[in-house]
Parts: C-alpha cells; sequence; structure tokens
C-alpha cells in the first residue's frame, strides 16, 4: 500500500462562504478526527488530494503547518453531483500497527462456464479489519469454469497476512446466475396479431 504525502493548513474560518473561499483557490476543506481527538479542521491541496483518492483506503501524510505529521485514511469523500470535484472530505487518524475497518475492492478473474451465465457481485466491497499502514488495494477472485447458481463466500477468498473478515464468514460475495431469456413484449405480440389479420 503506497503513503502520499500531502501539505496542508489548518482552518479557522466555518461555514459556506469560508468552504467556497477554499474550493475556489482549488483547494478542499476537511476535517481530522480520531483517538479521542478534538476534530481538526484543515484546508488540503485539491489537486494532490484528487490524485491520491483515485486508490480506494490510501495512506494519507498530512504534514499539518509545517508543525506535526499524521497518518490518515480517507472516511468520507463529497463530491459535487454534476461536476465532480472535491467539496469535503473527512480523514480518520490513524496510528502505525493500529487495525482499522476498512472495504477493499473485489475483483472477479476467469470466465464463468459456457451458457450465457451472469456473474453478481452481492458485495462489491468486502469488508475487512487490516493494519492501517498495510491496507491491500484490493482482492481477487477465481471465478473460471463457475455454473449457474454458484456463489463465492467470504471465507472463499484468500486474504494477505495480517487481514481478516469484518463480515460474517458465511455471506455472499459472488453468485451465478443463469441467463433469463426474454419473453416477447405484448406490443411485438400484438404486431404479430395484427399482421395475421
Amino acid at each position: 500500500m503506497s503513503e502520499v504525502k500531502l501539505t496542508a493548513s489548518t482552518r479557522t474560518e466555518f461555514g459556506k462562504g469560508a468552504a467556497r473561499r477554499i474550493r475556489r483557490d482549488s483547494k478542499v476543506p476537511g476535517v481530522l478526527y480520531g483517538h479521542g481527538s478534538d476534530p481538526l479542521h484543515l484546508t488540503l491541496p485539491g489537486h494532490e488530494l484528487l490524485l491520491a483518492l483515485r486508490t480506494s483506503n490510501v495512506l494519507i501524510s498530512l504534514d499539518i503547518d509545517g508543525k506535526t505529521t499524521e497518518l490518515a485514511i480517507p472516511k468520507s469523500v463529497q463530491r459535487d453531483p454534476i461536476k465532480g470535484f472535491l467539496e469535503h472530505v473527512d480523514l480518520l487518524l490513524v496510528k502505525k500497527g493500529e487495525k482499522v475497518n476498512v472495504e477493499i475492492p473485489v475483483h472477479a478473474e476467469g470466465e464463468l462456464a459456457a451458457g450465457g451465465n451472469l456473474l453478481e457481485h452481492v458485495l462489491n466491497a468486502l469488508p475487512v479489519e487490516a493494519e492501517a499502514t498495510h491496507i491491500p488495494e484490493s482482492v481477487s477472485v477465481s471465478v473460471e469454469g463457475l455454473e449457474a447458481g454458484a456463489s463465492v463466500l467470504a471465507k472463499d477468498i484468500a486474504l494477505p497476512k495480517g487481514v481478516s473478515l469484518a463480515v460474517d464468514e458465511d455471506a455472499v460475495v459472488l453468485q451465478v446466475l443463469a441467463a433469463q431469456a426474454e419473453e416477447p413484449s405484448e406490443e411485438a405480440a400484438e404486431g404479430e396479431e395484427v399482421a395475421e389479420a
């Protein structure tokens, strides 16, 4: 897992107007919290943060006002629903060696058995507990040759060393569905009757 270094500054202005001014300067307002400490309101560099958040569960090393360095993981990210730019980010304070609960993406590899079967992702992300500095980016699951009706359970997924499930081990992660044959629509059936008359 990669660690991204960002320079942040504390902020004392709050509210919509202050947040707009921060975003106008290509920065993002954020809050750092955890470990029973008071929330710390920050201003983060917009472009660098956007690049860092491309990796799920990225570990961020924050240089705050050049005085302290803290480790954090993103907990909540708010984006503009239309333009997609970052509006606000909540960061969770973590320490080296500490275990955290996160969700990691599940990637299916291989081809299903012939016959037009469909793969359904019941869980797009697998809840796990991992050391904050060793969170896996994703897990891969082989679905090679699986028939309709087959399922992949959480306990069937090989996890890296030091990572444990944070969900019931019998939870269904992936399942294979048989393709459904389409019934002719009513309009098509009516069209055929008119043609026959």
